[in-house]
Order: structure tokens, then C-alpha cells, then sequence
């Protein structure tokens, strides 16, 4: 699956794993946030704002309102937006050595609201993003995913490291998945975007984004 770096990031949040298909409460933690913006999400709010905006301004709006959920805590915000913006809610996993298969749940509402939030999650965020209503929805995670990475560990670039890792993890063992250099480009740009934060609190993710734009005509026109 595309979004399985976040394979490493489970480790860390099985830690704190528990049904949350009951939750109603946003209170400040992982799931509180998650249920938080996937709500905001399917709301007339989101909607009407929508209707005025394009993809890359939709991504800052809902980084903005996650950011100022987690009070400003960017370390949180990375992590909830990279499994609220994840476009599955579970993970096909293979294992061709003993020829078996599972299936491993992600956090996630109820499969009603997932769909509704699917189809409003921000798909237009690159000059060349594919035509369809999928787009560069999958890009989302990576992106917020690396931000995480880069933002807490620093040494040798790990989060770049892991990034090509798990790319070629996902094509081994995940049915839905497949090495593929857009990731890798969102990855790199998830990286880009925690050090802008580092150095300026007010960043924005559509600021880091926009970076492939110049490369892409930079490199073609």
C-alpha cells in the first residue's frame, strides 16, 4: 500500500490503540484529533469553504484547524493529519515466504463517514496530479508522515532513509501497493515542509507542495 510508511509510525501508535469507533468527545489526543478534522470534514462548513478554494489552499485550511486543535503542537499535528488523510482504512498485507494474507484495521471512524470524508480529501495537489476522483489523494500521508519523521529525528536523515525503505517494503509484502517515485517526491517534500516550520511556525504545507511545481517546470518547459 502507498501509505505504508506509516508502517514505522504504527509501531508508535499501537502503544496507544483502542476501539475508537465510539469516541464523541474531541479531547487533545490522537484519536480526539482525528475525530476532530474527519468531522470537520464532512460538515457544511468544510463544504461551503471548499466551493472557494482550490486543493493546496483546502490542505492549509485543514492543517491550520488541526494545528490549532493540538494548541499550536506541531509534532501532533503531523501525526494525526498522516492517518486522517490516509485514503484506507485497512491494510492487505502478504506474506509470500508462508503464502499467507491479513488484513490489519487502521484508525478510523465508522466506514460511513470514511467514505464521506474520502471524497472531499484534497486530490489536486500537483500540476500533474492524475485525472479521477482518486487524484494525489495517497500523497497526503506521505507528505504529513515525513513531516513527522524529519520534524523529531534529525540524525543522517533518517526519515529520508526510511522513506525509500518502506517503499520497497510496501512492493514486498503489501497487495496494494508498488514502489513508486511520487512518494518519494511527497516524502521529500513532507521533509522540506517540517524544516520550514522549524524556522517559522506560520508555514504553510501548500508553501513545501508548490516546490514540485518549480522543479516540474524548471526540469520540462
Amino acid at each position: 500500500m502507498k501509505e505504508f510508511k506509516i508502517f514505522l509510525l504504527l509501531l508508535i501508535f499501537f502503544s496507544l490503540s483502542k476501539n475508537i469507533s465510539a469516541q464523541q468527545k474531541y479531547d487533545k489526543s490522537f484519536y480526539g484529533g482525528i475525530f476532530y478534522i474527519t468531522n470537520y470534514m464532512i460538515s457544511d462548513e468544510y463544504k461551503l469553504y471548499s466551493q472557494g478554494h482550490t486543493d493546496l489552499e483546502l490542505v492549509d485550511h485543514l492543517y491550520q484547524k488541526t494545528l490549532s486543535f493540538f494548541d499550536n503542537d506541531a509534532s501532533d499535528t503531523f501525526f494525526c493529519m498522516t492517518f486522517a488523510l490516509i485514503p484506507y482504512n485497512k491494510i492487505l498485507m502478504r506474506f509470500p515466504i508462508l503464502n499467507f494474507k491479513m488484513t490489519i484495521p487502521l484508525p478510523s471512524p465508522s466506514q460511513k463517514v470514511f467514505d464521506q470524508k474520502l471524497k472531499v480529501t484534497p486530490k489536486k495537489l500537483f500540476c500533474d496530479s492524475p485525472a479521477g476522483d482518486f487524484g494525489d489523494k495517497d500523497k497526503l500521508a506521505h507528505f504529513f508522515a515525513n513531516a513527522f519523521l524529519r520534524y523529531n529525528v534529525n540524525f543522517f536523515n533518517l526519515s529520508e532513509f526510511l522513506g525509500i525503505f518502506v517503499e520497497f517494503f510496501e512492493q514486498a509484502f503489501f497487495l496494494q501497493g508498488g514502489y513508486d517515485y511520487r512518494d518519494l517526491v511527497a516524502n521529500h517534500l513532507g521533509e522540506i515542509f517540517a524544516g520550514m516550520v522549524q524556522k517559522n511556525p506560520n508555514a504553510k504545507p501548500s508553501e513545501a507542495l508548490l516546490v514540485y511545481q518549480l522543479l516540474y517546470f524548471n526540469i520540462w518547459q
